[in-house]
């Protein structure tokens, strides 16, 4: 079996520091090709995901616009990979909006996996696409949706980056966009309640550069609050792996919320709000908690926290979001759907399109 996996044309995969959907993809497609699937990652050329990656586009672009001139490019970029992989793909497994509008021209069978909250708008449009596969990262985000075919596939990591430390460090950390959804001003003020010192690490977006600089950025003193900023995977694993928990004050409903598993990978435990997806992944007292306000949070990081082992929050991650797990339901997904299409074809070696570079790892 031959899939196709496309990604937006703006940030490489895996991403150098944010990206959470660049991060599922990298890992989703190693873990496939890991388990005999043939892979092909549609992306941009600094993309170093170890399968094999075709790509429209040379350059990142972050932050985007999102000005028609960005849509146009997702569009092409979309409008290309569709073609492209109708060739001699399988299965097409897509992660941006504008390429489901170019699943009419071809007959392969699709998956599309929602990452994005739920907005009407654009659900008006997935009803338009009956026969596409939908997968929901959450079942919160699910129930917000009425396609035809629909199912959740929680997201797994791959428990070998993340390192793992029983002992932990006198130190809280908030990893994620410096945004007001996200709810950074919050993590600090838990902090000072607590009389624990707190990491921030994250990029600031422009739209969310007056955020920062009125509500978290007077704040960080560089010792009690530091500043740490965006983050790689060696830097988030040494930030996430020592703390004494990770503070999630999410303020809107996040649809899965990956550095939560990312955190307990590390066997750090979280403190979340309520909201989206966060009662799915956070199991009380075993793998962190979900608190009812600012003060609650305070109060269990003061008193209910020491009570988690961080052996015990790493073997949940690995029992229910692993990687191992998201790629055998992904999998099981694709032979499904194939199953029920015409005959797989021969999976063909990649050739060079009008001029565009093709990659095998």
């Amino acid at each position: 079996m031959r899939v196709a996996l496309i990604a937006p044309p703006f940030l490489p995969v895996p991403p150098q520091k944010y990206g959470g959907t660049e991060l599922f993809i990298a890992q989703l497609a190693e873990g496939l090709q890991s388990a005999g699937v043939d892979v092909v990652v549609y992306t941009i050329s600094q993309s170093t995901v170890g399968v094999e990656t075709r790509w429209f586009y040379k350059d990142a672009q972050w932050p985007i616009k999102g000005e028609v001139f960005d849509n146009l490019k997702d569009m092409n970029h979309a409008s290309w990979a569709v073609r492209d992989a109708s060739n001699d793909c399988d299965i097409i497994h897509l992660h941006n909006v504008p390429s489901l509008m170019f699943t009419r021209y071809v007959r392969e069978p699709f998956v599309y996996t929602v990452h994005h909250v739920h907005e009407e708008p654009i659900s008006a449009i997935y009803a338009n696409f009956p026969d596409v596969e939908f997968v929901t990262i959450s079942d919160f985000q699910r129930r917000q949706e009425k396609m035809a075919r629909i199912r959740t596939i929680h997201h797994g990591v791959d428990m070998k980056q993340y390192t793992f430390k029983q002992k932990k460090q006198d130190y809280f950390v908030f990893l994620g966009r410096i945004a007001p959804i996200k709810g950074t001003h919050l993590a600090i003020e838990v902090a000072k309640k607590a009389g624990v010192p707190l990491k921030i690490a994250g990029e600031v977006q422009p739209m969310f550069r007056d955020y920062f600089d009125s509500m978290v950025k007077p704040q960080v003193d560089g010792k009690f609050i530091e500043f740490v900023g965006p983050v790689d995977l060696a830097a988030k694993n040494e930030l996430l792996a020592n703390a004494r928990a990770m503070l999630f004050p999410i303020q809107w409903n996040e649809p899965f919320g990956l550095v939560m598993i990312e955190a307990m990978a590390c066997g750090t435990p979280v403190l979340a709000l309520p909201g989206g997806s966060v009662e799915e992944v956070v199991r009380d007292g075993i793998s962190g908690f979900v608190c009812n306000s600012v003060e609650d949070m305070t109060n269990r990081a003061l008193h209910s926290l020491p009570k988690i082992q961080p052996q015990t929050v790493r073997d949940y991650v690995c029992q229910y979001f692993s990687l191992e797990r998201m790629v055998a339901d992904y999998h099981a997904l694709y032979k499904e759907i194939a199953g029920a299409a015409t005959p797989l074809r021969v999976a063909r070696s990649g050739t060079a399109v009008r001029g565009l570079s093709v990659r095998r790892s």
